[in-house]
């Protein structure tokens, strides 16, 4: 009877012990879990400790930040202005386009200066610029694309002044206000002086024009795109009067994902860097150069006593005939070997060959 009795309390006890161990393994797996998951998680500061493992966990989800896998997309999408070099060259040749308009407009000197090229988010760099500036709108036909220009508030009353002929003697205006109709105007006649400058400064990668569509004071209103896009921010320094603002260009990813290839070019050597129509320009303005010429007959080389003894009539002989030869000089250098000779009741010279520097100093050297 006694030996019924244990084999029914093993097997009673059997299922138990199975039962036991079972939940222990499901609970070292759980804690295994628990410590992956917290070690995983983002070190936070210190807490006070959770009441359960269960609150940990929460706790820890908790504090992780929620991953935004478009964001990082994104944000590796990105433009890398290492890889453009030619966009630097194009903005400064565009602040050396906008200075050569504005000297056609005022007296006073006034400059344009690249003073940073960076990258962002579309929606922030219009929040920097909100209440305080006029942005003009460009369309660029060729590329199916627009492109932002903006003028902040210093900007537009440093050029008021200078167009209308301030000597800077005057404090600068730091009244924040809504702009004037003049304002705008200037506003509007640099916009169009800036779109014939972009047309000519990235006609190294693109020939397009920049049409002016139209301008916004409310930065709500200036959207080219998604505020969220990346997009391509140069601010050029304006100074004139002893005072300036600030000019920026802002272009999408977009626009410039097809120029690409264009702007990634390295500019090597000179004929790679020859722009023909600055080149024509550069050559036509050193042409109209005034360059005053002089005729020497004979060089005599005197002593300062003789000089001092010189009298009004008195004769200084010289070696020099008809047929000695005239050397023609400019700006002190010598030029041209000459005759003289007459025409039309003048003197007139005939050129004969040019002056060779160091053949004529090593002449000189052998007597």
């Amino acid at each position: 009877m006694d030996d019924e009795v244990d084999e029914t309390l093993r097997a009673e006890a059997a299922p138990q012990e199975t039962a036991e161990e079972s939940a222990q393994e499901a609970a070292k797996e759980a804690a295994q879990d628990i410590l992956q998951e917290l070690s995983e998680a983002p070190a936070a500061a210190p807490a006070a400790r959770p009441a359960s493992a269960l609150d940990a966990l929460l706790t820890a989800a908790a504090q992780k930040p929620p991953a935004d896998i478009r964001a990082r997309i994104q944000e590796a999408g990105g433009l890398s202005l290492d890889r453009l070099p030619m966009l630097s060259v194009v903005f400064d040749r565009l602040a050396t386009a906008c200075s050569d308009a504005a000297k056609h407009l005022a007296a006073s000197s006034t400059f344009y200066s690249l003073s940073g090229v960076e990258s962002g988010r579309f929606g922030e760099m219009l929040d920097a610029y909100d209440a305080n500036a006029v942005v003009g709108i460009f369309h660029a036909p060729e590329w199916d694309g627009h492109i932002l220009v903006g003028l902040d508030r210093d900007f537009i009353y440093t050029m008021v002044e200078v167009l209308f002929g301030s000597d800077g003697s005057e404090p600068p205006v730091e009244e924040e206000r809504t702009f004037t109709a003049i304002e705008l105007r200037i506003a509007q006649m640099v916009f169009e002086q800036v779109g014939k400058a972009l047309e000519s400064s990235f006609g190294l990668v693109s020939q397009t024009p920049f049409r002016l569509e139209r301008m916004e004071t409310r930065m709500e209103f200036a959207i080219i795109g998604r505020r969220s896009n990346k997009s391509v921010q140069a601010k050029f320094l304006l100074q004139a009067l002893n005072r300036g603002g600030e000019m920026v260009l802002i272009i999408p990813q977009t626009v410039l994902n097809p120029l690409r290839p264009a702007l990634g070019k390295v500019l090597t050597g000179e004929s790679a860097a020859r722009d023909p129509r600055w080149a024509q320009q550069i050559t036509a303005e050193v042409q109209k150069t005034a360059v005053r010429l002089r005729a020497v007959l004979e060089e005599r080389h005197l002593t300062l006593g003789e000089i001092a003894g010189l009298k009004v009539g008195q004769v200084l002989e010289l070696d020099a005939t008809p047929a000695t030869r005239i050397k023609l000089e400019g700006n002190d250098r010598p030029l041209f070997w000459c005759r003289a000779g007459q025409s039309q009741g003048a003197y007139v010279l005939r050129v004969e060959e040019a002056i060779n520097p160091e053949k004529e100093g090593a002449d000189g050297l052998l007597g």
